[in-house]
């Protein structure tokens, strides 16, 4: 019998693997008994973190909409609890309010996981874990898996008490406190969303929550709001705010139900984007620009610490019209808010870190990505734009947007991929230096980017590596219609030299 490989189910900072058989090519390897092993590893390490025995930590459970989530709660319940360890049993949650369930002072949870494999197929499943410090990195989750992989526990003589807990509304509640206190209605305190239509779609994810627990009580109207109730079949779209189908489903609906507000989520809610009354998509750069613009009012002279793939036209945004300052860093949710944290700590402040993903977290929020305080920012500031008779989307007028922009996945045809792949950035960093009007940009800290500057590319490229799969992502956006299929065309000859490099999806 093959030995079982733990190591497969890191991904980055959090754990993912097959949960359900009905996928071809993908056998299970997140059983219940894995589950299981995994709850005693967290509680052990966990344990050692905090200097306590298990007997004295109390854990957090959550879950998303999955199918397989039932059954994997109830075992990674079960291995907490022979640990003797105390329980809390959220049953369907997000994944910030796992978080926040270890810093509210009625449960203060010394520790807490979700189980989520957030915008992924029905047949997948994962663990993300918390602490008091926030979520774990991946050197932690390495020291879990290693944990479980020796499976050497000891059983507590009682079990840990099992309770069942409606965290969600609490978590609801201080959305509903901060926009109140933020808004600070003068005829409205208690509900200063009055007159403002606002519709959620929740994909059939964890999200539904939002309307009914934090848009009623604060007297928005959330007539025409869809696929709220949880299904882990997903039957309407993807959870994913990236998602094309997903945001055309949420803009429609806007437009259908003359909207002031749209609001999408992911499967777990660390994600958001929005829809303005037009229709029109607030999420990639247009999200970034909007709540950068927020946050530099509050905080001016800030730090906004964003992934690799931003546009030039949300830097000169950010740092022309904001008087901000624009660090791109890499892909990865974790690698920015780490980076924001660094730079706060050598004394850049630095109050947003944010991902085109939708991944968004503020220093004001614990760092946390936390896709409902996102946008729950964004309605705070659309509530005020509506006393003074303005509009939220005036705030990013001045945001200069691409004329094209175009994302390529090549596959990497070969078992040392990651070599490969910095091969092929390192030879591509000796090839824009011989190519008129390329210019590598500076301080770029993921793969190569390349400014392409003639007057039929007017844009940029950026050839990197992906995190965790052999696959070459390439980003390219142009101010001039016309301009990705010369650039991608000029990449495609350089590219060709490569072997082992899939080009059939490179179609320019």
């Amino acid at each position: 019998m093959q030995k079982f490989d733990w190591k497969k189910l890191q991904n980055g900072s959090d754990i993912r693997g097959v949960a359900l058989e009905g996928v071809a090519d993908e056998p299970v390897n997140l059983t219940p008994e894995v589950a299981k092993i995994l709850g005693q590893a967290f509680t052990s390490w966990l344990g050692k973190k905090l200097g306590k025995p298990p007997s004295e930590l109390t854990i957090s459970l959550g879950r998303d909409s999955r199918l397989s989530g039932p059954t994997l709660l109830s075992s990674v319940t079960e291995g907490i609890s022979l640990s003797g360890s105390k329980v809390y049993d959220f049953d369907i949650a997000s994944t910030p309010a796992m978080f926040m369930s270890t810093i509210t002072s009625e449960l203060s949870c010394d520790g807490a996981i979700m189980l989520t494999a957030s915008h992924l197929p029905f047949n997948r499943n994962g663990l993300k874990f918390f602490t008091k410090e926030g979520g774990l990195n991946k050197g932690d989750i390495t020291d879990i898996l290693n944990l479980a992989e020796n499976n050497n526990f000891p059983v507590a003589k009682e079990k840990g008490s099992v309770e069942k807990y409606d965290f969600i509304s609490i978590y609801a509640q201080g959305l509903v406190k901060k926009v109140r206190e933020s808004v600070n209605h003068p005829d409205h305190f208690e509900q200063p969303l009055q007159g403002l239509k606002i519709i959620v779609d929740a994909g059939n994810g964890a999200g539904g929550f939002y309307a009914e627990k934090v848009l009623k009580p604060l007297g928005a109207d959330t007539k025409g709001s869809q696929f709220l109730d949880p299904n882990g079949t997903f039957p309407n779209h993807i959870p994913n705010p990236e998602n094309e189908v997903a945001m055309q489903s949420i803009c429609q609906a806007v437009v259908d139900n003359k909207a002031d507000f749209g609001i999408i989520f992911d499967t777990d809610v660390d994600r958001g984007a929005a829809v303005d009354s037009s229709g029109k998509e607030l999420n990639r750069n247009r999200l970034i620009a909007l709540i950068s613009a927020i946050v530099l009012k509050e905080h001016p002279g800030s730090t906004i610490v964003t992934d690799s793939i931003t546009s030039d036209g949300l830097t000169t945004f950010i740092e022309k019209e904001l008087n901000g300052v624009h660090h791109r860093f890499k892909r990865g949710y974790k690698n920015v808010i780490n980076e924001s944290i660094r730079l706060n700590n050598e004394g850049q402040e630095s109050w947003l870190a944010i991902e085109t993903s939708g991944h968004g977290a503020m220093k004001e929020n614990y760092f946390l990505d936390d896709g409902a305080y996102l946008v729950t920012k964004l309605l705070i500031e659309l509530a005020k734009c509506k006393q003074q008779g303005k509009v939220l989307t005036n705030l990013i007028s001045n945001l200069k947007e691409p004329e094209e922009s175009q994302e390529f996945r090549l596959k990497i045809k070969t078992e040392n991929f990651k070599d490969y792949g910095n091969q092929v950035i390192e030879k591509l960093q000796e090839f824009a230096t011989t190519q008129e009007n390329w210019q590598l940009v500076p301080n770029n800290y993921e793969g190569v980017r390349i400014s392409c500057q003639s007057n039929d590319e007017k844009g940029w490229l950026l050839l990197r590596l992906s995190l965790h799969d052999p696959v070459i992502p390439i980003n390219i956006e142009s101010n001039i219609s016309g301009g990705v299929k010369n650039m991608a065309t000029k990449l495609l000859e350089f590219l060709k030299g490569f072997e082992a490099l899939d080009l059939t999806t490179f179609d320019v």
